[in-house]
């Protein structure tokens, strides 16, 4: 198929538009905010799960950017009721329950790899699954042991209790799930007696094969501006150049586009299907946003950030998440939060919760150079902390440093 010719600006505003960021979004039709939320995974694909709490975990702030009115217990509610499912696609990420058999050939290969694992559990897998058939859904505080052993992120000595070891291999091989969350902390149960019948039965039914080609297609989807260079394409184990050839036989079938984006060297694809929707905003570039855009705060793990390549060739940023950084090394800090306005990523900002005191800290506030702090901008940044404060129920701000002369408060 003939590559369509087109500019980053077209190409970063198609992204934006997809991935319900553009200012002028206007939300889910349905107003209660927590089907809203429920159809903002489905549209997004999935959203990234992770720990780190210096504000709201990032699923929650993933959410709250793009859905009026989100509150953190509407995710947990969602799970509990059971349409999503927790699993492992570009990380670990919340899932629409009806894309369960999609990740079956995920499920098989961590069972061929984590085989032996279990086997040397023996026993202690063992009692955990009769514990939960017999007791569950239970917290991870509910499985005892005094055996340590090697985990996931152990080096020289193991740290793990052997049931937390267990609990995790059984999450991977799909045998377990979290059907509910309290806080941070997960309840597991079996996952055969969890998930819909039908949905069993359809992931026992597909093979390999067929799984792999959904989570392509489902990554294709999640990414919408794709590259063969990302080594998590298709979510799943490729060579750079299998990567390529899956790329190319979709392009040869006609459902996948190369794009020759004007100034930028890396070779993206889209979907076919997307390319009017492109071709709009190609069209439609003299309509320019204004300063008078909205600021959105994007956490660390948003899908838009994904792949970092990407921000540089088609943003001009440069992201890196400095939370494994040394605190002595980090350039923007612990959890700075890329800003984007408009269609725009000017900057950065670090914020910290005392939630004790009730006040969001922003340990920095961060905007490029290049970028002109107009009235406007400022006023901007202004309500769209003071959003981000109440959202967390902070009742004070405080901004302890701040690059150029950006006096909000």
């Amino acid at each position: 198929m003939k590559s369509f010719q087109t500019n980053r600006q077209a190409v970063r505003r198609f992204l934006l538009d997809t991935q319900h960021l553009l200012s002028h979004y206007e939300g889910m039709a349905d107003p209660s905010a927590i089907k809203s939320a429920s159809q903002m995974i489905r549209q997004l694909e999935c959203v990234q799960l992770d720990a780190v709490a210096s504000v709201a975990r990032n699923q929650h702030l993933v959410l709250a950017a793009r859905v009026p009115g989100y509150q953190p217990d509407m995710l947990n509610e969602l799970l509990s009721q059971g349409y999503l499912f927790e699993y492992w696609a570009n990380a670990a990420c919340t899932i629409p329950m009806d894309d369960y058999p999609l990740f079956e050939a995920t499920r098989i290969r961590f069972r061929n790899q984590m085989r032996e694992e279990l086997d040397k559990l023996g026993a202690v897998v063992d009692d955990v699954v009769e514990k939960l058939r017999l007791e569950g859904p239970l917290p991870s505080r509910s499985f005892r042991a005094a055996d340590r052993v090697h985990g996931a992120w152990d080096h020289k000595y193991p740290r793990t209790k052997a049931t937390s070891h267990a609990l995790n291999l059984l999450l991977d091989t799909g045998m377990i799930r979290v059907v509910r969350r309290e806080g941070s902390e997960r309840f597991f149960d079996l996952t055969e007696r969890t998930i819909p019948r039908k949905l069993l039965q359809e992931a026992e039914n597909m093979d390999v094969s067929e799984s792999n080609k959904a989570l392509l297609e489902k990554y294709m989807r999640a990414y919408r501006v794709f590259d063969a260079g990302d080594a998590r394409l298709g979510w799943q184990k490729m060579s750079a150049a299998e990567r390529q050839a899956v790329i190319m036989k979709r392009v040869e079938d006609g459902m996948v586009i190369p794009l020759e984006i004007e100034g930028v060297r890396r070779q993206y694809y889209m979907l076919a299907e997307d390319l009017d929707r492109l071709k709009s905003h190609d069209k439609h570039l003299q309509e320019l946003l204004s300063d008078d855009d909205p600021i959105i705060f994007l956490p660390p793990l948003d899908n838009l950030l994904w792949r970092r390549e990407r921000l540089v060739d088609l943003f001009d940023f440069s992201y890196k998440w400095e939370v494994y950084t040394p605190k002595a090394k980090r350039r923007y800090g612990y959890y700075a939060m890329p800003i984007l306005a408009g269609d725009r990523l000017i900057g950065r900002v670090d914020p910290g919760l005392d939630r004790e005191n009730q006040v969001l800290t922003v340990r920095l506030l961060q905007i490029d150079p290049d970028v002109e702090v107009t009235p406007s901008l400022r006023g901007n940044l202004k309500t769209s902390l003071e959003a981000f404060a109440a959202f967390h129920g902070a009742r004070d701000i405080t901004v302890e440093r701040a690059e150029q002369d950006i006096r909000i408060f």
